[in-house]
């Protein structure tokens, strides 16, 4: 039974999308990787997605249950955000989502 209770439960994403000053995207990647390589209990991966030739990205931070994001969230993204902070041309949008469907490259998918 513990393994089916492990198959309904979902991962958590907190996802940011917002702009930088322009100039500015590599400091905060910078800071993005230094913030995310602290992160521990729960934590199951991160990607910075820049739009090409912008200062406009989409952070999402992956991780292995709610109770874990909100303990990260707490501390450490909250300090990431306020020393970004003043790199953003605007504070970004911030959201939470429920991983509903996950598919990762099958084996067969880099073999030519």
């Amino acid at each position: 039974m513990s393994e089916f209770l492990d198959f309904l439960r979902h991962k958590w994403a907190y996802v940011a999308i917002g702009e930088f000053k322009p100039g500015k995207f590599a400091e905060a990647e910078q800071l993005f990787v230094k913030a995310v390589s602290t992160y521990k209990q729960g934590f199951e991966g991160a990607y910075l997605l820049q739009e090409p030739d912008t200062d406009r990205g989409i952070a999402i931070i992956l991780w292995d249950n709610r109770e874990d994001m909100d303990a990260n969230r707490n501390t450490v993204q909250e300090a990431m955000v306020r020393e970004m902070g003043h790199l953003f041309a605007k504070m970004p949008e911030t959201k939470f989502y429920d991983v509903c469907s996950e598919i990762g490259a099958s084996p067969e998918a880099g073999q030519v």
